[in-house]
């Protein structure tokens, strides 16, 4: 650790959201000196906002898991157990939060296809990585 006074980064959100979490020591104490608490709640809040809405999930894997777009019908048809107006509402919403890109062709019948963006990309790298670390350390 270097000498002197730690800077205070509390109210400082620019180094928050560049800087990395540290590291747990090997001796399992959780240091996470420097890091504002609240914000961290905050944010914590924020993210659960997002995807733990209703359907949310079930929106992003699928476009996850492919490189072409992905139709409103299909969702529709995969959505066993949602409204076509909770699914719509779900999409706008993860539109306007800037996760998927939404693009309509003028045609007969309309056509609307999903992209995720390369914000909602890293976030479904991050759910899947939540997946692989619950798969890891659930019991069997």
């Amino acid at each position: 650790m270097k000498s002197g006074k730690p800077k205070d980064n509390r109210h400082d959100k620019t180094s928050l959201k560049t800087s990395k979490l540290p590291v747990l020591e090997e001796n399992n104490s959780c240091n996470f000196y420097g890091y504002d608490v609240e914000y961290l709640m905050k944010e914590t809040s924020e993210l659960r906002k997002i995807i733990t809405k209703r359907g949310t999930l079930e929106i992003l894997i699928p476009l996850c898991c492919s490189t072409n777009p992905v139709r409103y019908l299909t969702f529709r048809k995969s959505m066993k157990g949602f409204s076509s107006k909770t699914l719509t509402i779900r999409l706008k919403e993860l539109e306007k939060s800037g996760i998927l890109n939404r693009q309509s062709f003028n045609e007969i019948p309309p056509r609307v296809e999903y992209r995720l963006t390369p914000k909602g990309q890293e976030l479904t790298e991050s759910i899947i990585n939540l997946l692989q670390w619950m798969r890891k350390w659930s019991s069997k």
